[in-house]
């Protein structure tokens, strides 16, 4: 005899699924709520936006950025970088055992 299912009555995990991650709208994107046709290199306190503290380029997904616009920003923040407005890494982003060698790893010195 085969299962019946229920039918009709949605089941309790839909009931209870409010709000959570990939619900609700994305966020619109800075550039074309200001109708700024194309992201400059120049303006290094727009592209700070979209680093984080590492320095990585941020993702369309955190940032909002149109798929159009955030590869202008990325060829932007590589073009800033280039020309040294902007930094390739944070300079205060490293830990005392990055600076002894990484990852607690020993070195050659210390065999």
């Amino acid at each position: 005899m085969a299962k019946q299912r229920n039918r009709g009555k949605p089941t309790r995990r839909r009931e209870t699924k409010k709000g959570g991650p990939g619900s609700g709208r994305r966020k619109p994107c800075p550039y074309c709520k200001e109708k700024i046709e194309q992201a400059d290199y120049k303006d290094t306190a727009t592209l700070r936006k979209f680093i984080s503290e590492k320095g990585k380029i941020r993702s369309r997904r955190i940032t909002g950025a149109c798929r159009r616009h955030q590869s202008q920003i990325a060829r932007a923040v590589k073009r800033a970088r280039e020309l040294a407005l902007l930094p390739y890494v944070n300079e205060g982003g490293r830990d005392d055992a990055e600076r002894e060698g990484g990852r607690g790893r020993r070195g050659r010195d210390d065999r």
